[in-house]
């Protein structure tokens, strides 16, 4: 689900080349607990056409152009970090933005230590993922995916690991550091939880609910004196 901060929007490119690439960008977050095991630095693409029903992140479905940054702009915001234990990469829907994303990810590797792992999301199901080799080649640069698109009736309780929005989601381990960190993913028992997040007047969750839970959310806010206005997961 959608996390923040949206202050990496304000880096410079100026003397940056034209030909730089740009990722849209929705927002940026440190630290991340609830996305993947660790302290994490969180990115959301911004873009996406896939439309789950039900999907918790719809402002996050234009591929507006004024969200674009220069991919080297975002890794200086995670150069900038301390004790980064995994980069999470969600949206949006970031298979959707090939080039960028393969930059963005070349250059975390070139950062970060072995010890970093990276983990994405996507609404599509791993044979798509595998079905061109520009996907394959930006595949093999995650240590664990997440893939598969987000179904609501499948999203309960029970759904099994916090890491996924719905049963039918699959977590795949790509490298030896995945393998390690999301192996046995699958079989995993913990129950789901959630960051809170204040900016200004903007309240952000991190995570991934359960139905209901957002509904949940907001009534205790509301018992507490915060009351929310727009949100971002319905029409």
């Amino acid at each position: 689900m959608a996390g923040e901060e949206r202050a990496v929007h304000g880096a410079s490119d100026e003397g940056s080349p034209a030909s730089m690439t740009a990722l849209l960008l929705a927002k940026a977050h440190y630290p991340v607990t609830t996305l993947g095991p660790g302290r994490r630095a969180g990115i959301w693409t911004q873009g996406c056409t896939l439309h789950c029903p039900g999907c918790l992140s719809r402002d996050t479905w234009e591929a507006d152009p004024a969200t674009a940054i220069p991919v080297p702009a975002v890794l200086g915001w995670l150069e900038s970090l301390d004790q980064v234990e995994g980069v999470t990469i969600s949206g949006g829907e970031p298979f959707q933005q090939l080039e960028a994303l393969r930059e963005l990810l070349l250059g975390i590797r070139a950062w970060a230590p072995p010890t970093v792992d990276i983990l994405v999301y996507s609404g599509y199901a791993l044979s798509r993922l595998r079905g061109s080799a520009q996907s394959r080649e930006v595949l093999a640069l995650c240590d664990a995916v997440v893939t598969g698109p987000y179904i609501d009736r499948l999203n309960s309780p029970d759904s099994g690991h916090p890491w996924r929005g719905s049963i039918n989601q699959r977590i795949i381990a790509v490298s030896e550091l995945g393998e390690k960190r999301y192996g046995d993913a699958e079989g995993g028992e913990t129950r789901p939880h959630m960051q809170i997040s204040v900016e200004g007047d903007r309240i952000y969750y991190i995570g991934i609910p359960r139905r209901g839970d957002m509904e949940r959310l907001t009534e205790r806010l509301s018992l507490s004196g915060v009351h929310g206005g727009e949100v971002s997961w319905r029409p």
